[in-house]
């Protein structure tokens, strides 16, 4: 084979199989957690997985150990389709019937909470890997005990006090508004993430407090019956906390992972790597969206289209010439 013959063969064959990986590369998913209210999970995160400060916090590390927190934007459920009720079980909507979040399972009275009032209420949600979907907030019926495992029954399904479905991911949260009821004392809001470009759902439980006060002020007994320290007033994490924990994850906190809450497409630290200089920014910054693994697959089926062809024209050159030779 004459050398311009054998080196398009081999462009072409080189660049068909990229081709192919990203053609049949499904859409990944996506990561995120309620940041305002703060989430029980990002909670306790923010207070450290090692070393939590809240008897709350203290008490899930101990029940489902430190990996939950540092894994805090993957409570999912990959086939989701819109069967929460179905797939999750009274007494475990906090960890989505997840053994790994089984601690935020716990009920008590003194998990750390928000102050909220009756209301208009900006929510924001922490997104690490945005996509196209609806999110839903529940909030809990009047009379809610929180020393009792969480029902379905215990939520307003009939009537969220948000909905919104797309909203645009803006330095790395989705914002949307809601109107919180008429309610007193320590409640729970229950955030559903339902994407619209895969089955895959995400839950979140965040703890508040109706009537202005903050939650130091509404500490009482933790569900064992004994006197706990009064619960601390929530926080979300810092981005640097985030980007501190990311080599500890087992999700992708900086991009978009596979479809197992408990593995990601490369080795955690890897692919929460800083980015080279010039490189594209996060897309929960930048407002990307599912449509971007598809301008890939665009790109890599052009460039192979384009290989094919000149691997084509080069072949016919080289039979023509040898026509020509003879």
């Amino acid at each position: 084979m004459p050398a311009r013959r054998k080196a398009a063969a081999v462009a072409t064959l080189g660049l068909a199989p990229l081709a192919l990986t990203a053609l049949t590369a499904a859409p990944s998913s996506a990561h995120g957690s309620m940041g305002d209210p703060v989430s029980r999970v990002s909670q306790c995160y923010a207070e450290g997985p090692e070393s939590p400060r809240s008897d709350a916090c203290k008490a899930a590390v101990a029940a489902g150990g430190t990996q939950a927190l540092y894994d805090w934007n993957g409570i999912r459920i990959g086939d989701a389709n819109g069967r929460h009720q179905e797939l999750i079980p009274d007494g475990k909507l906090c960890s989505a019937n997840n053994d790994e979040f089984k601690g935020l399972d716990l009920a008590r009275t003194d998990w750390p909470a928000t102050a909220v009032s009756s209301g208009s209420y900006t929510f924001k949600y922490r997104v690490t890997a945005p996509h196209k979907g609806t999110f839903k907030v529940y909030v809990t019926k009047p009379g809610y005990d929180p020393s009792q495992p969480l029902a379905w029954d215990d939520l307003d399904l009939a009537d969220p006090v948000a909905t919104a479905t797309d909203p645009a991911p803006v330095g790395g949260f989705y914002t949307f508004s809601g109107t919180l009821p008429e309610r007193s004392g320590k409640h729970l809001l229950y955030a559903v993430w339902q994407r619209s470009d895969s089955p895959e759902a995400f839950y979140s439980c965040s703890d508040v407090t109706f009537g202005g006060g903050n939650s130091e002020e509404s500490g009482t007994e933790n569900a064992g019956g004994t006197d706990a320290s009064p619960a601390p007033t929530a926080s979300a994490p810092s981005e640097e906390q985030i980007d501190a924990g990311t080599d500890k994850s087992t999700v992708e906190n900086h991009g978009h992972g596979d479809n197992d809450a408990g593995t990601s497409a490369e080795p955690a630290a890897a692919a929460n790597q800083p980015k080279a200089a010039g490189a594209t920014e996060n897309l929960a910054e930048t407002g990307g969206d599912s449509s971007t693994p598809y301008i890939a697959v665009a790109g890599a089926a052009a460039l192979a289209l384009g290989s094919a062809a000149l691997f084509a024209s080069v072949r016919r050159r080289a039979v023509g010439g040898g026509r020509t030779g003879r």
